[in-house]
């Protein structure tokens, strides 16, 4: 049975390792986001609540 031979496999394990903890890393590493995240502010944004057209009910249509 050829596939228990290990020269031929081993040899392949190694070198498949080899690329994926040496090569790949650097690569993979030096792309940059487009988009650099930046820190929110401690204050929170002023916002108004929203009334809606239909849950403006008068006491005409009751």
């Amino acid at each position: 049975m050829p596939q228990l031979n290990p020269a031929p496999w081993l040899l392949i394990l190694i070198f498949s390792w080899l690329v994926f903890l040496i090569i790949i890393p650097p690569k993979v590493l030096a792309h940059t986001s487009p988009n650099e995240p930046t820190h929110q502010s401690s204050e929170t944004p002023k916002t108004e609540p929203w009334t809606w057209p239909w849950s403006q009910v008068s006491s005409t249509n009751l």
